[in-house]
């Protein structure tokens, strides 16, 4: 009885001509961004390569000079993208993806699209993520919210109810049937998603599909809420006028006010400091020091190596003793620079998790976090490129330091090195965060969209089981 519900409710969907407008605007809105996303992808790969090996060229050929000068000529990093990221931007473009690497300073990344970008622009951006997220579950209310209102006004579902069918039998194989025509838009843009991945994808295709199949069921897990959801409210409306207006303020509410509410929400519990005043707090404590960071003191640095080494005159010392103090200045820059990034970025998780605590609310925010997370281009995941980059650096200016201070006499600046010490420092190697790092920052936001799923599923069962005849 279910089979020939859901296939009778599935023919009359497709043979529906509002379904076959609607699925195709909305099924062009989504592989136009699929394949939008992918190009600009590509070539974001493309100029990455490229500005890499530029980067590295101009590093290794700067000439003879002394390695603390090299160290302030720095060298740019950058962030790669992940194969998914063409489905959804997430917070790339406000974030940016470079970085300058010099000494004394750890900097702000560069290159933010959103930053030169209008305000009509940044509305406009269209993304699969987008249309997934907000698009397809309103084709999903437009298909169900007569599903058992409307046959009540028709007088049809008194008799499919005396004919033996079940209550519960019957929102079933309404809700496949949804099911079934909604696959003729998901499967070929899945499909196309799919071999955009692989095709894409710079590291192991399976490491890719493997978050492509996960992303996948967390929409898929959307979209069964939003279909069990109509359901409920299609069986306890009066009429399939009042079960769409109550859906679209659903859909209103999910979609467009709960982020916005979020976001506030987020700011105003968990406040960050302006651009202008985290550069001066910065500012402050790099030339004063905090309780437990002091600055270094050159008289100190030289009287400890003096002890060391058993000699009376720093002209005596068999190193350098100005590599040793710069080496120092950098690690106490560097407990500033940990005291205060690290302070913001776990404000910024802080804000991510109101988001995924007002899920509860609104599924769209478990989706999103899921979503951006999978896609590698979350908040976590530009703080683990963002901390890599920076423990080059480190290491970097640990090296240039290191050499000065070995091969060089005491008080020299006139050292210079070459090509062979630029030579020495390696390319920075970047892991991407594995999926198992991913779902394990988004627990919350799993279990509270299987909390959006199991509860959806309960109420339009409970709904069914309680609708009216008449």
């Amino acid at each position: 009885m279910i089979k020939h519900i859901a296939r009778k409710e599935f023919t009359d969907v497709v043979r529906d001509g509002r379904f076959r407008w609607c699925a195709a605007l909305v099924g062009a809105l989504l592989l136009v961004s699929l394949g939008h996303g992918w190009v600009q992808a590509r070539q974001a790969q493309e100029e990455l390569a490229a500005a890499q090996a530029t980067a590295r060229e101009h590093w290794e050929s700067q000439g003879e000079k002394n390695p603390h000068s090299a160290a302030h000529y720095g060298i740019y990093a950058f962030k790669p993208r992940l194969a998914l990221s063409f489905v959804d931007e997430g917070v790339d473009p406000y974030t940016g993806t470079s970085v300058w690497l010099e000494a004394h300073r750890q900097n702000d990344f560069l290159m933010r699209p959103a930053q030169d970008a209008t305000a009509a622009q940044r509305i406009g951006a269209l993304t699969a993520a987008q249309v997934l997220q907000l698009l397809v579950p309103l084709l999903i209310i437009l298909l169900t919210f007569g599903a058992l209102a409307g046959e009540r006004e028709q007088g049809t579902l008194r008799q499919l109810l005396a004919t033996g069918v079940g209550r519960s039998n019957l929102a079933l194989g309404k809700a496949l049937g949804v099911a079934g025509a909604l696959a003729l838009l998901l499967v070929p843009a899945a499909i196309v998603g799919a071999a955009a991945l692989v095709v894409g994808s710079q590291g192991p295709a399976a490491s890719a599909l493997a978050r492509g199949t996960v992303l996948a069921g967390v929409y898929l897990a959307y979209f069964a809420a939003f279909v069990g959801l109509s359901l409920a409210v299609s069986a306890r409306a009066r009429s399939a006028r009042t079960a769409l207006v109550a859906l679209l303020a659903i859909w209103v509410v999910n979609g467009l006010v709960a982020p916005r509410v979020a976001v506030d929400l987020s700011k105003w519990i968990h406040p960050t400091p302006s651009a202008v005043e985290f550069a001066q707090t910065l500012q402050r404590e790099m030339a004063t020091g905090v309780e437990g960071i002091e600055r270094p003191d050159r008289e100190a640095s030289n009287q400890r190596l003096l002890a060391q080494y058993g000699v009376e005159q720093v002209a005596d010392l068999p190193i350098n003793e100005v590599g040793v103090f710069l080496h120092e200045s950098e690690e106490f820059g560097n407990r500033i620079f940990d005291r205060n990034y690290g302070a913001l970025w776990d404000t910024f998780e802080r804000q991510g998790l109101v988001h995924e605590a007002l899920a509860v609310a609104a599924p769209l925010l478990a989706v999103r976090t899921l979503s951006m997370g999978l896609a590698g281009t979350d908040v976590e995941q530009h703080r683990h490129f963002a901390t890599a980059a920076e423990a080059y650096r480190r290491d970097l200016m640990a090296q240039m330091n290191g050499d000065l201070t070995e091969n060089s006499l005491s008080g020299d600046f006139s050292y210079t090195a070459g090509a062979e010490l630029w030579a020495e420092v390696p390319p920075l190697r970047y892991d991407a965060p594995t999926l198992g790092w991913v779902l394990n920052n988004r627990i919350l936001s799993l279990l509270v969209l299987g909390l959006w799923v199991a509860g959806a599923i309960l109420a339009g069962a409970a709904g069914a089981r309680r609708a009216e005849v008449a």
